[in-house]
């Protein structure tokens, strides 16, 4: 049997189906290129608490995550349940961003084309598409590159530019996406790449971008109001799609 059949008997358990999810994620990310082998952080918030956070020791590879795999930890970076270690920047990033801004899920990436587009001097990301236009207006854009993060004052920072965005632009580095769930925020992820790609591939062919006006913008943001499909339920149905994907190509997740 699948694993996203098995999500009505695991509601009972909203910490398991967090590791679930949360290893669903980075094998997704091996699929989807973007990953880079064992660094890069993916965090969620631990059900039941505001200041315990599950993530993937460091050290193993993210085509191999497993549930049975995700630790607890602290802001201090304790490890508080299961073995290895969170890693210092992902610590220093992400507990802040969860504590101040009150998101459940943070994902960090430096994954190809959203790297590529935070290259160039001017790395704003244009309502030049459909999907693009879901994006505007919900982009902080840190724009001073200062090293890596190695402070919690560092994720703080980070934390005061998001606002109520749920993506960061962070010039010469990569990206941040925050959500409520898993698959909110993972969906937001995978979007943001091929957005990215589909920009940087229209730029260069040399011509001008047809950007959208923003009463366009405005309409493909406003679901119509006999949409048959809420937001929440096609971040559902994607991310089930995705875990279905695992089950043929990546299976052992759930393990």
């Amino acid at each position: 049997m699948s694993v996203h059949t098995l999500s009505s008997s695991r509601a009972a358990d909203p910490v398991r189906q967090a590791k679930i999810h949360l290893a669903a994620a980075h094998r997704l990310a091996v699929l989807h290129e973007l990953e880079e082998g064992i660094d890069n952080h993916f965090t969620v918030t631990v059900p039941g608490h505001t200041d315990r956070y599950l993530i993937l020791p460091f050290g193993l590879h993210w085509s191999e995550a497993r549930a049975s795999d995700m630790i607890v930890f602290d802001e201090s970076g304790r490890t508080l349940e299961g073995e290895g270690v969170v890693e210092l920047s992902a610590q220093c990033i992400h507990a802040p961003i969860h504590r101040i801004t009150g998101a459940r899920v943070v994902l960090h990436t430096h994954q190809t084309w959203a790297v590529a587009l935070n290259m160039l001097k001017n790395n704003r990301l244009l309502p030049a598409s459909q999907t693009a236009a879901f994006f505007h207006g919900h982009i902080a854009y840190d724009d001073h590159y200062a090293g890596t993060a190695d402070t919690l004052e560092e994720g703080e920072r980070l934390a005061g530019l998001i606002g109520g965005n749920h993506v960061v632009f962070m010039k010469n580095h990569g990206v941040l996406v925050t959500g409520d769930t898993v698959a909110q925020a993972y969906r937001r992820l995978y979007k943001l790449e091929r957005v990215c790609r589909a920009q940087l591939l229209a730029m260069g062919s040399g011509q001008p971008l047809e950007v959208l006006s923003d009463a366009i913008v405005a309409q493909v943001q406003s679901p119509p109001a006999d949409d048959r499909h809420s937001r929440t339920e096609r971040e559902r149905l994607y991310f089930e799609a995705m875990m279905r994907v695992l089950d043929r190509e990546l299976p052992g997740y759930a393990d």
